[in-house]
């Protein structure tokens, strides 16, 4: 898909008392594609409301379209990436993992397109109504903000309810999913694909294949990605020693980690440093 632009934007709002925070897509990536088409899984639930476009999102060990009106849910601890075609839109409400527990968002990841323009509407008007008051400044914010997110909690578990039920999704399904949940775990760990095979109970083609009829992509791609990822992230984000990341993520060698990163992203480690640097100050 084309990369899309990233228009000039209006500073972030702030994240409430709450820890809640809600953001246009292209302040939630910070300008950043690959914070979203590499797969990745966080530790707060995360709400995405696609207001504009198409794309397509690989969830929890599967491969799908996606288009405008599109809401996905996504707990903690799920693979995901998205790959949304050049200027598209969506919302991103993060909710800390405890009080999504306790506003009973869906306990499970879920993509769901909104046919319906009262459907539609709803959507929308929740989510506005969190935006206003996540910088609130009146008395008891945090009280009407956990109100707001109850009450969008409601219309998506109704939006799910009102649903035909999912066909049981196919053993490659199955699969993958077990996979990218194991993966979420342990992809720190030096782990080989053959081992999560056999965690898994399966030979290792049998997973790549699963994988790749499931996810579009090799089990070894699934797993790569998720460590391109984290290490990105802390070669951008943090100042700690390259050869400090390495041994982190269990790469054996700092040369080693290095002619990783440069094959998948093009830039040495020290260079992607330099760059974010640049881009943030």
């Amino acid at each position: 898909m084309q990369p899309r632009t990233h228009p000039q934007t209006a500073p972030q709002p702030p994240r409430s008392a709450l820890g809640v925070w809600l953001r246009p897509l292209a302040q939630f990536e910070r300008g950043e594609d690959w914070r979203l088409t590499t797969l990745h899984d966080r530790k707060d639930y995360l709400v995405i409301w696609l207001t504009k476009g198409q794309g397509r999102v690989i969830l929890a060990g599967q491969r799908r379209g996606i288009a405008t009106h599109t809401a996905l849910m996504i707990p903690p601890d799920t693979l995901f990436s998205m790959d949304l075609m050049r200027n598209s839109g969506a919302q991103v409400l993060t909710v800390p993992a405890d009080l999504a527990v306790d506003l009973a968002l869906p306990h499970r990841p879920h993509l769901l397109r909104l046919r319906e323009g009262q459907d539609q509407a709803e959507m929308t008007h929740r989510l506005d109504a969190i935006h206003r008051e996540q910088a609130s400044p009146l008395p008891h914010a945090s009280d009407a903000l956990k109100a707001h997110i109850a009450l969008l909690s409601v219309a998506l578990r109704r939006y799910l309810d009102a649903t035909d039920p999912a066909p049981r999704p196919s053993a490659s399904v199955r699969l993958s999913e077990a996979y990218c949940a194991l993966i979420t775990q342990h992809y720190a760990s030096g782990m080989g694909v053959s081992e999560y095979a056999r965690m898994l109970g399966v030979t290792t083609p049998h997973l790549t294949r699963s994988c790749k009829q499931a996810a579009g992509l090799t089990a070894a791609a699934i797993l790569s990605d998720r460590a391109l990822y984290a290490a990105r992230d802390l070669i951008e984000r943090s100042d700690m020693p390259i050869s400090t990341i390495a041994a982190e993520l269990q790469f054996g060698t700092a040369a080693y980690f290095s002619r990783f990163v440069t094959k998948h992203t093009g830039h040495a480690p020290s260079s992607l440093r330099k760059r974010a640097t640049h881009k943030f100050t």
